[in-house]
């Protein structure tokens, strides 16, 4: 007797199941401070996020929408931790490798002072989080959803097709958003290009869900639009970072060589800008959607 084919259902729950499991082991992890703790619990808070809202047809209507809401809550509480720690980290590194007559170390143990005081500024609202009942119920609702799963009958068609469908789609709410990324004026550009990103994750993670089904093509699919996040993200960085420096540069008492560093995330933001053209186009082909 042949082997019943997967059903996209049986793919999208096994993604959940995965990184719920990961959320629930990162509790401990997080509230000691481990290093990339509260990465790792982000991220996992955003791959569920994603595959709700991605497969959201699969699930009655409405069925998902505390969860994802309970799971960008989360996400955001965790955040303003790991933006800190990122960009202070990014920021001290690069002021390293400045010039003699900047006083690099000098500037660099500003950073990291600030960054520190930034970073335990915040770090409350994360144990609290952690400690909500709202994290509790999060825990639950995840464990009810896998253990009497709200599909529809759309959830047991094959998969490879649905998750082929699914994945152009994607590509196509991501080619949208670059195209008025590129297009934007000075005013509307970097907002642009910071929702072209969270497309282009959302079809990364959508890649990442099949492949365990689709194998080679799914995971090519995802690489692909795992480096335009990348290239996005590089951006988005750097648009930040020349934000918190001219913020910050009086204070600092180091105004010269927070200038010198700001201009380099100018033409960091602008180097990206002119890579993104080229990374999707490869992004972009159709074929890497045809996972059949």
């Amino acid at each position: 007797m042949a082997k019943p084919e997967t059903t996209v259902g049986q793919v999208l729950l096994a993604r959940i199941e995965a990184q719920a499991k990961v959320l629930a082991g990162l509790d401990d992890a997080v509230r000691a401070d481990e290093p990339d703790a509260v990465h790792r619990m982000r991220v996992a808070c955003r791959r569920l996020r994603s595959a709700l809202r991605t497969f959201r047809r699969l699930f009655t209507r409405g069925a998902t929408d505390g969860l994802v809401a309970d799971l960008r809550w989360l996400a955001g509480a965790l955040g303003g931790a790991r933006d800190r720690e990122v960009l202070a980290a990014r920021l001290a590194a690069q002021a390293r490798e400045l010039p003699a007559e900047c006083d690099p170390e000098r500037v660099a143990a500003a950073l990291e002072r600030w960054g520190e005081a930034a970073y335990r500024e915040v770090w409350p609202e994360v144990v609290a989080a952690l400690d909500s009942p709202r994290r509790r119920a999060l825990g639950d609702a995840l464990a009810a959803l896998l253990a009497d799963p709200p599909l529809r009958h759309r959830a047991a068609r094959p998969a490879v097709a649905e998750l082929s469908r699914l994945a152009a789609r994607e590509q196509d709410r991501t080619a949208e958003r670059v195209r008025t990324a590129l297009a934007a004026g000075p005013e509307e550009r970097d907002r642009a290009l910071h929702e072209a990103r969270k497309a282009a994750k959302r079809a990364r993670y959508a890649g990442e869900t099949a492949a365990p089904a689709v194998g080679a093509r799914a995971e090519r699919y995802a690489e692909r639009m795992k480096a335009v996040q990348e290239v996005l993200g590089e951006h988005q960085d750097a648009v930040v970072a020349a934000a918190t420096l001219a913020a910050h540069a009086s204070a600092s008492g180091e105004a010269f060589g927070y200038g010198v560093l700001y201009g380099r995330q100018l033409a960091a933001a602008e180097a990206a800008r002119e890579r993104l053209p080229g990374v999707w186009k490869r992004a972009g082909k159709r074929k890497l959607t045809r996972f059949g």
